[in-house]
């Protein structure tokens, strides 16, 4: 009797596949998981992955986001994610992202979240490459800064009084970090001002905690001033003729940038104060919310373990991923934790970077709504 074999190894897909033919009968075919041999796990891998057989429990639990969401996700991606999978044993779209939202959601690291999941680290980290790259090419798409647009700009107004009072309210700023690995060159520019490193994340959301702006790829150890004065956000607001930002005590007086009285002195500066306080609040409550639901991002779970260029797009990715979930009608603030707010050191402005126009306009501001 003759036999013919053939051994084929896939190393991509973890898989032995051996086929023996005879002349009288066919053996079927084996096809072992890799992983299982390795590893000892018996469940399916996840390229046989079925979502309609799992619960949604199971997917909150293991991904963060329901179902419909998920599916969502899938064909918003699915185009980008086929190109850069295009092998016979690609790992389909629908793994690729609940592979990464795995990642994002778990604060667990690529290692962990794999055997939790059923793949390997390395197919984990390349589903995670693949799926941030494929959300920072939707940046335009979901995070957008709408301050010309008439329309936009009344709703946001009114948005904002409805909080606190305070008017003519286009969003609120703040610049927040994440803590990474040190970069391998030593980078000190990375090292934040309380001594770990970090990326710095400037943000900008309205009154429900939509983004408006995030630009994730400053080093931690620049000051908030620095990276708004070199921002893309700078620049486009410099010309703004109606309506202003808030931020914190960090951050200079400007026409288009509300900042607190340093120290008020009469009843209209307190309550101006307070109603500056509630609302800039809204995007200290929105981060929290982001870093809450996407705890590869909270520091109490360990920092980034990736260069700052892929931290960088792993925290825009997660910034995109927000958007898209309140687009879709999920709570911005459902996750949100409540430990008390770290109170900001104000700014110590030097003489020549006093703007008289913007303390003038201030004084109006607090004169006619506040007094």
């Amino acid at each position: 009797m003759i036999f013919s074999c053939d051994l084929f190894w896939f190393t991509n897909a973890g898989l032995f596949v051996y086929r023996f033919l005879t002349l009288s009968m066919a053996i079927p075919i084996a096809i072992l998981d890799c992983d299982l041999l390795l590893h000892g796990r018996a469940h399916k891998t996840l390229d046989r992955f079925d979502l309609d057989l799992v619960s949604d429990n199971f997917l909150l639990t293991h991904f963060g986001f329901p179902r419909d969401f998920i599916l969502y996700l899938v064909e918003l991606l699915r185009e980008a994610l086929s190109r850069r999978t295009q092998r016979s044993r690609a790992i389909s779209p629908e793994v690729q992202v609940l592979a990464a939202l795995g990642f994002y959601t778990s604060g667990s690291f690529q290692t962990s979240m794999g055997d939790t999941i059923g793949i390997s680290q390395a197919s984990m980290s390349r589903c995670v490459s693949n799926v941030t790259r494929a959300l920072v090419e939707k940046v335009p798409q979901f995070i957008t800064f709408s301050s010309r647009d008439l329309s936009s700009r009344e709703q946001s107004f009114q948005e904002f009084q409805r909080v606190a009072g305070f008017p003519g309210v286009l969003g609120v700023l703040d610049c927040v970090q994440v803590a990474i690995k040190a970069p391998n060159s030593e980078d000190t520019s990375y090292v934040n001002k309380k001594g770990f490193h970090s990326v710095a994340c400037q943000l900008v959301c309205d009154a429900r905690g939509l983004l408006l702006s995030a630009e994730t790829h400053w080093p931690g150890g620049l000051q908030d001033t620095v990276v708004l004065e070199r921002s893309a956000l700078y620049k486009q607001l410099q010309d703004t003729e109606e309506g202003w930002l808030l931020g914190d005590g960090r951050y200079p007086l400007r026409k288009w940038l509300m900042a607190p009285v340093e120290c008020p002195e009469s009843p209209a500066e307190f309550r101006y104060n307070l109603a500056h306080s509630a609302t800039h609040e809204i995007v200290d409550r929105t981060f929290r919310a982001i870093q809450t639901r996407f705890r590869c991002l909270d520091g109490t779970k360990g920092y980034l373990q990736y260069s700052p260029e892929r931290s960088s797009s792993i925290l825009l990715a997660c910034c995109v991923l927000h958007n898209a979930s309140l687009q879709s009608g999920l709570d911005a603030w459902t996750l949100e934790r409540t430990e008390p707010l770290e109170q900001p050191k104000t700014l110590k402005q030097r003489p020549e970077d006093r703007d008289s126009q913007a303390e003038d306009l201030r004084k109006q501001l607090i004169l006619k709504h506040f007094s």
